[in-house]
């Protein structure tokens, strides 16, 4: 799909509609970027031996480290991730995961003996007396839980950071909704607008051709909180079709505050969706694939675009509402205030 086709207008809140040629269309492709959140702790030799030496300790017939020790011997020497059973150990001691295991072809990285099928019981035995923070802590997470209930947690914790939210790339930058908003904005270039009404048109010099591609067309920022609009073009089946969608900046449950609408039409016909906006914690590629948006089918496309039906020229209207509890009837109302 050429970029040169495609022309974008948008327009928010009484805003005087102006012609702009969008250059957020792409094709997947990979986008660099730097992790706010990621860290990496070092690790050396004299640190393994150390762990090697501990390990010793606690097969053997003595007392058991302290858990801050017990908690650094718990991590392993090649990933640096935390260990879970099965935790395997060497002739000497020396231990590592199980994913880690397959890695290294079998062989002990600190001493290069063979490993066999040793499991490390007594370290999986005190692993389980052991009660951790959250690795999310200092990111504002106040939950301690046991050491392996801690992984399960920590997947769907509400505090660990966000993916970039940015359509049909991989970026792999994450961070907290303040940080992505500013990275989509001066890394993406992603349009910003106040408001909580848009709308946008979608012009095509040839519709004929449909490939998959997708536009992050803006990010709205109204009631406090961010919202990206999302355009797709992709085949569902045998029939192209076009799809916007809503995602909101923030988790599931804080989504389930706000609603929205899309509307498209021309010729004294139209469409209309209204729906919740799903948290970027989905993927755009998940979103579009549950068909949780706006669908045009590419016919109804080019008749709503008029003409000759040989280009396409899509507007594309909506608006964002929080929900409000009537504590008297306790019954969401809309709440358009902004």
């Amino acid at each position: 799909m050429e970029l040169d086709s495609i022309e974008c207008v948008s327009s928010t809140d009484g805003m005087d509609e102006d012609e702009i040629h969008h250059h957020n269309l792409h094709h997947p492709h990979p986008h660099h970027g730097h992790h706010q959140f990621s860290s990496s702790k070092p690790h050396n030799g004299t640190n393994n031996t150390n762990n090697a030496n501990t390990i010793n300790h606690i097969v053997g017939p003595t007392a058991i480290a302290p858990a801050t020790s017990v908690h650094e011997l718990l991590e392993c020497p090649v990933c640096t991730n935390s260990m879970y059973p099965p935790i395997h150990q060497c002739h000497n001691g020396h231990t590592l995961c199980s994913t880690c295991k397959t890695r290294v072809h079998n062989r002990c990285p600190t001493c290069r003996q063979e490993l066999g099928d040793i499991r490390c019981l007594a370290l999986e035995k005190v692993a389980e007396s052991l009660e951790l923070p959250c690795k999310y802590h200092n990111l504002g997470c106040p939950e301690i839980f046991p050491y392996y209930s801690k992984l399960k947690h920590e997947g769907i914790c509400n505090y660990r950071p966000y993916n970039c939210p940015y359509a049909g790339s991989e970026c792999s930058v994450v961070g907290d909704i303040p940080f992505l908003v500013a990275h989509l904005r001066d890394d993406h270039k992603v349009d910003m607008h106040s408001g909580f009404t848009f709308n946008h048109r979608y012009v095509k010099s040839n519709p004929r051709e449909v490939e998959n591609a997708t536009w992050m067309l803006t990010v709205f920022h109204c009631f406090g909180q961010y919202f990206c609009l999302h355009f797709e073009a992709f085949q569902l089946g045998v029939a192209p079709v076009y799809m916007a969608f809503l995602r909101f900046m923030g988790d599931e449950v804080e989504a389930r505050n706000y609603s929205y609408s899309l509307e498209v039409g021309a010729n004294g016909r139209k469409l209309i969706w209204e729906g919740t906006p799903r948290s970027i914690r989905d993927s755009h590629r998940k979103v579009r694939d549950s068909h949780d948006g706006l669908i045009i089918q590419r016919n109804m496309a080019l008749f709503f675009s008029g003409g000759d039906r040989k280009e396409l020229k899509l507007r594309v209207t909506g608006r964002i509402w929080k929900e409000q509890q009537n504590p008297d009837s306790g019954v969401c109302i809309p709440n358009l205030c902004s």
